[in-house]
């Protein structure tokens, strides 16, 4: 059996100053969760640390044993019934939180300490599987400069405060190099390691596979980046930059629904005006669409197109994914529709909107031709009194009757899905589609930014003479929201974000501009920095065609270099001290002959006092050696010339 020294580190007990440490690295590390987790998770992981706060404060004992066991039973019966479940993601690391403030509850000496000070490295890296953002990094930079301080303190209980940190701030800055070794050169795995089943579809943001009235309204009060575009010739002008994503063919009444189309295994355009290549960096929304200027011309690796223009990723966007595109502008698919496809773009549910059907029919019955068709409809809701908004008044079982007689007010999913249903009534094949329209060049990096409040939605229809169309409804009652964006056609609308909302000061959007071309390129380099860019960086660097083997070499004798660096830089100091401490040594050489011994256990300065008390004429010179040997044997670094002056003093010493 292995007996513990009692003077041993791990068997002293917990001081209110290392309690205090462990709070602060507690706090730190959880505090983000609590945007996550269920309120009451992060209320009893405080209520355990405000409990162990008094226990310390007031010298009272800890808990018996029986009563974190119970809490802990207490809790995971909680997280079961928030979640159905103890495993996962969110439900896993509820439960971390808990067992931390547990651990810390019935925490008794320096080993128990040292536990949670583990479980706090841990918790550092689970907020990072919700948020890898620019502030979480900062803020967890912290937490580890904290926590390696509290580490330290354990072992050198009388040390300051401040000491404590920078000798942990001195450990983490010898490990920065290492760590800038593995993210460079350490082989990169594609998607993320902790993506568990029940997590799969967490996060999921953007657009849906469904549209029904409001959809869009609710997206576009939202100010989160979809994706940013960099072209490498000029920018469209905003009424061009319409962004294909899903597209609706079938409609019950109510919902619009994104179904199943042909994968093209080739396609040609036809028509067109410019064309733009690009660079799009996608952030994750969890589907499998992408999004490109109408229409593309060239496709990323692992996608597809569809025969309705969608382009498809062979697997979900799960993580922010860049890709290569060039579009040609005002082109379409040359192929011609099939005759089923035109028979879906016509159905409508029985018995729904009336009213409409009849409007749609006098229509078809007066105009001599589809586009005379698409010309009149558009006037009706260029003249008929029709407001844009983003709160639109609730459409019951006939929406699109009381939209076009009644309440004439709503968002661009009103408008599209009310004209694709008028068109169909008239006998022209239509369908929705839906994804952004516009964007903002950020000036500090040149990249056009897409918003979710970009979001759009738009219809097509089939021209016997043209193929199908671009028609853009929203265009015929506020043509501002294409040239100028949803901020201008809404001006005074409370429910846009704060940034989007037009009059902010010029130093507001110049710093949010500052900001997102900072985040993006951290976005590009840190987070976005997969097989491809590490390839690239290789590259660069004259490293062209190297395998996981040559990697694997390359890094193991990196970071061997590096370690021997900073060996090499960690004892610089120990060869002065062993220089200072020789030049000593022979200092006391010199006073031995005199009949003067240091004893072993005697220190410097005792041995200086004893030594001047026999030698009272030399108490200077004794003095001097003696100051000296300390500032070089335990002070920071000195100069070589500090030795050699140690050395000329021990030599010009000569006891009479």
């Amino acid at each position: 059996m292995i007996r513990v020294h009692p003077l041993m580190p791990e068997s002293r007990a917990v001081t209110p100053r290392d309690l205090a440490w462990l709070a602060v690295s507690l706090t730190l590390v959880i505090a983000p969760h609590a945007e996550h987790a269920p309120w009451w998770t992060s209320a009893f992981a405080l209520c355990l640390l405000g409990w162990r706060a008094t226990i310390a404060v007031n010298g009272l004992r800890t808990p018996a044993r029986w009563v974190p066991a119970a809490l802990a039973v207490l809790g995971m019966a909680g997280i079961w019934l928030e979640y159905g479940t103890l495993f996962g993601r969110d439900a896993g690391i509820a439960l971390l939180v808990l067992f931390a403030g547990l651990k810390l509850l019935e925490m008794r000496s320096h080993r128990d300490a040292t536990v949670v000070v583990l479980l706090c490295y841990f918790l550092i890296i689970t907020n990072f599987l919700f948020t890898q953002s620019i502030p979480t990094a900062l803020l967890m930079c912290v937490a580890l400069l904290v926590i390696t301080a509290a580490l330290v303190s354990f072992n050198a209980p009388q040390r300051a405060v401040v000491a404590d940190a920078r000798v942990a701030a001195m450990l983490l800055l010898h490990a920065i190099p290492l760590a800038a070794l593995l993210f460079v050169l350490f082989p990169r795995v594609q998607g993320p390691l902790w993506r568990l089943p029940q997590d799969a579809n967490a996060g999921t943001t953007g657009l849906s596979e469904t549209m029904s009235p409001g959809t869009l309204s609710q997206l576009s009060q939202s100010d989160a980046i979809a994706f940013r575009a960099l072209f490498s010739g000029p920018v469209p002008q905003r009424h061009q930059l319409y962004w294909r994503g899903p597209v609706f063919w079938d409609y019950d009444g109510h919902t619009w629904r994104n179904g199943s189309a042909e994968r093209l295994v080739e396609f040609e355009l036809a028509g067109g005006e410019a064309r733009y290549t690009y660079a799009v960096i996608l952030e994750p929304h969890q589907r499998n669409w992408l999004f490109a200027l109408e229409m593309p011309e060239r496709l990323p690796r692992r996608a597809w197109l569809t025969g309705d223009g969608q382009l498809i990723s062979f697997a979900p966007v799960r993580t922010r994914l860049r890709y290569e595109m060039a579009s040609l502008a005002g082109a379409r698919l040359a192929d011609e529709e099939s005759p089923d496809a035109l028979r879906r773009a016509l159905r409508l549910p029985p018995g729904f909107n009336p009213r409409a059907r009849a409007l749609a029919e006098t229509w078809r019955r007066g105009a001599p031709s589809g586009a005379q068709i698409v010309l009149v409809a558009l006037r009706y809701l260029r003249e008929g009194g029709f407001e844009y908004t983003l709160q639109p008044p609730l459409l019951g079982r006939d929406s699109v009757d009381e939209f076009l007689f009644s309440t004439r007010a709503g968002f661009c999913e009103h408008y599209a899905s009310a004209f694709v249903f008028l068109m169909r009534a008239a006998g022209l094949p239509a369908r929705v589609v839906t994804g952004y329209q516009g964007g903002e060049v950020n000036p500090v990096d040149g990249q056009l930014t897409v918003r979710q409040a970009d979001a759009h939605a738009w219809a097509e229809v089939y021209l016997p003479d043209r193929g199908w169309a671009r028609v853009d409804p929203t265009a015929a009652v506020a043509p501002i929201r294409l040239d100028g964006g949803l901020a201008d056609a809404i001006p005074q609308s409370g429910q846009l974000p704060l940034l989007l909302r037009t009059g902010i000061p010029d130093w507001v959007r110049s710093m949010r501009n500052n900001w997102e071309a900072v985040a993006n390129q951290w976005n590009l380099w840190v987070l976005g920095y997969n097989t491809e860019r590490q390839r690239e960086f290789l590259n660069r660097l004259g490293m062209t065609d190297t395998d996981w083997k040559e990697l694997a070499l390359m890094l193991l004798t990196s970071v061997a270099l590096v370690l021997a660096l900073l060996v090499a830089w960690s004892l610089r100091g120990l060869r002065r001290a062993d220089a200072a401490h020789t030049a000593w040594i022979a200092f006391c050489a010199k006073l031995k002959a005199r009949g003067i011994e240091r004893a072993p256990q005697e220190g410097p300065r005792d041995f200086a006092a004893r030594a001047a008390a026999r030698l009272p004429s030399r108490r200077a010179e004794i003095e001097a050696v003696r100051d000296l040997y300390i500032v070089l044997r335990y002070g920071p670094v000195a100069p070589a010339s500090e030795i050699s002056r140690l050395r000329r003093m021990v030599r010009g010493f000569a006891p009479a």
